[in-house]
C-alpha cells in the first residue's frame, strides 16, 4: 500500500512546488497564529491553487472560532479539516456537519494513556494523527520536532486509520514506517531550516527516504 505523505506548514509555492514534484499526497497550512508555520487563509488560498486535483489540501486548526473556521473554508475550500485542539466528539460531528468536509482528528501522545481518548472518536473522525505531546512550556502543540514512543501504538485495532507525527524526518522515517502500521505520514520541522522555513532540498532527502525504506526487498540470488 502506497504511504500517503502529508507536508505540513507550508508557506512558499517553492515549497509546494517541490512537494508536489516529488508525489505528496497531502500538503497542509496552519491557521494557528502562535505557530511560526502561521499563514494568512486568503494567502493559503492563492497558493493551494496549483496542488487542486493532485494532492489534497489540509486546513490545521487548533480550537477555531466558527468565524475562522467560515472565513478559513471559503477561501481556502479545502479537501480536509485537521483538529489540533480540544474539539469534543460532538464538536466533531458538529463541524463535519456545518462544513460537509471529511475531519483528521490530532491527539498528542506521551503515554498509553492518551491513546485511549481515541475510542470516543472512532467513527466520527474520518481519520486519525498521532504527534507527540509538546515540551512543558511549549505554546504550540504541534510541530515540536520531537518524537514519541512508536510502540504505544501496538494496541490499536489495525483497522484504525493514522497519519504518523512528530520529530519525523529523513533519518528516522523509514524506522516509523517499519514499526508502525501507519498508512500515512506527516512532516513539518523535519523539512526546515529553521522553524516555518521549509527546504527543498530537504523535501527532497525526506522522500528520497521514504523510497527507499518502500521499496521491495530483492532477495539474493533472484
Amino acid at each position: 500500500m502506497k504511504t500517503d505523505i502529508k507536508i505540513c506548514g507550508l508557506k512558499t509555492a517553492e515549497a509546494i512546488d517541490r512537494a508536489l514534484k516529488r508525489g505528496a499526497t497531502h500538503i497542509g497550512f496552519i491557521f494557528f497564529e502562535k505557530s511560526p508555520r502561521y499563514i494568512e487563509p486568503d494567502l493559503a488560498a492563492k497558493l493551494a491553487e496549483p496542488a487542486r486535483g493532485k494532492a489534497k489540501i489540509v486546513a490545521v486548526v487548533v480550537d477555531p472560532t466558527n468565524d475562522e473556521l467560515d472565513e478559513i473554508v471559503s477561501l481556502l475550500k479545502p479537501d480536509i479539516l485537521q483538529l489540533h485542539g480540544n474539539e469534543s466528539p460532538e464538536h466533531v460531528l458538529t463541524i463535519k456537519a456545518l462544513y460537509g468536509l471529511p475531519v483528521m482528528k490530532v491527539f498528542s501522545v506521551r503515554t498509553a494513556d492518551d491513546l485511549k481518548r481515541v475510542e470516543a472518536y472512532i467513527g466520527i473522525a474520518d481519520r486519525f494523527l498521532f504527534d507527540a505531546k509538546a515540551p512543558k512550556g511549549s505554546e504550540l502543540p504541534g510541530g515540536n520536532g520531537i518524537s514519541f514512543d512508536w510502540s504505544l501504538l501496538s494496541w490499536l485495532d489495525g483497522s484504525i486509520d493514522y497519519m504518523l507525527s512528530g520529530g519525523l524526518n529523513k533519518d528516522n522515517v523509514a524506522d516509523a514506517l517499519a514499526n508502525t502500521t501507519a498508512r500515512g505520514i506527516d512532516v513539518s520541522s523535519g523539512v526546515e531550516i529553521e522553524p516555518g522555513v521549509k527546504s527543498v532540498a530537504l523535501i527532497d532527502e525526506f522522500f528520497d527516504a521514504v523510497q527507499k525504506a518502500n521499496a521491495p526487498v530483492v532477495a539474493s540470488g533472484s
